[in-house]
């Protein structure tokens, strides 16, 4: 299991680094917001665990980062005891807190919690929507049914998009998250390329492309995936 580690402090990286790698674990850190962003996009951690007083972004920061598209857990390993900085933490969408010092047992038991309830491949759901069938663990597009398919071809980028909003229905996805999920980090000022995407994506499944009624635009801030006019199934677990 690949954890993120992200922590300004050197020593406390080095040790959990070292100790995390001796329980097993395949560790990525990172020494501040930034770094542990793009750390968070390129590697696609199973678990995050990151400090709140980072240079560049902060912790709550990088936490709304990287909520805008992923539901990886989040464990914030802070010396912050105030309840207002856990509040904050926690309603910016971290998972658990741990505050420091800690001791080695109790974090890697916050660890088991949090990836004991980390959905696997086959609880990706099946999503459709108007004759749009979207298998998001098999990565398979199609109109029709099953049985008879007639597959959508996406590009890789079109799909990165898609699932991002297909795996948050009804929430509004920032075009800052969009961007920096597809292209990274340095690219949020590129909406252009956001805006051509979206529109292959809608001439591809949406009914009337010029009225979309499932990828709708929330002007001046992103995108969502509107479920009120399809039908959601699940493999196993909804989302």
């Amino acid at each position: 299991m690949k954890i993120l580690v992200a922590d300004d402090d050197p020593q406390i990286l080095r040790a959990l680094n070292v100790t995390l790698r001796a329980r097993g674990y395949d560790i990525v850190t990172a020494s501040d917001g930034v770094e542990a962003l793009n750390r968070a996009i390129e590697q696609h951690p199973d678990l995050v665990m990151l400090d709140l007083g980072m240079p560049n972004l902060n912790g709550v920061e990088v936490i709304q980062g990287i909520r805008g598209w992923s539901d990886v857990p989040i464990l914030v390993v802070s010396g912050r005891t105030g309840e207002a900085d856990k509040v904050e933490a926690l309603d910016a969408g971290a998972d658990d807190y741990v505050t420091k010092p800690f001791s080695i047992d109790e974090l890697l038991a916050r660890i088991r919690a949090l990836t004991r309830r980390t959905p696997t491949a086959e609880d990706s759901p099946v999503i459709a929507f108007g004759t749009v069938t979207v298998d998001l663990s098999a990565k398979h597009v199609y109109h029709g049914t099953a049985e008879t398919p007639d597959t959508i071809r996406l590009t890789p980028t079109e799909w990165a998009i898609l699932e991002v909003l297909l795996r948050n229905p009804g929430k509004l996805i920032t075009r800052d998250a969009l961007l920096t999920h597809v292209w990274g980090s340095h690219h949020t000022n590129d909406t252009g390329y956001l805006r051509v995407y979206i529109a292959q994506l809608r001439k591809k499944l949406e009914p009337s492309p010029s009225q979309p009624r499932y990828l709708l635009t929330e002007p001046g801030m992103g995108y969502r995936f509107n479920p009120d006019h399809s039908d959601i199934t699940t493999s196993h677990e909804e989302m």
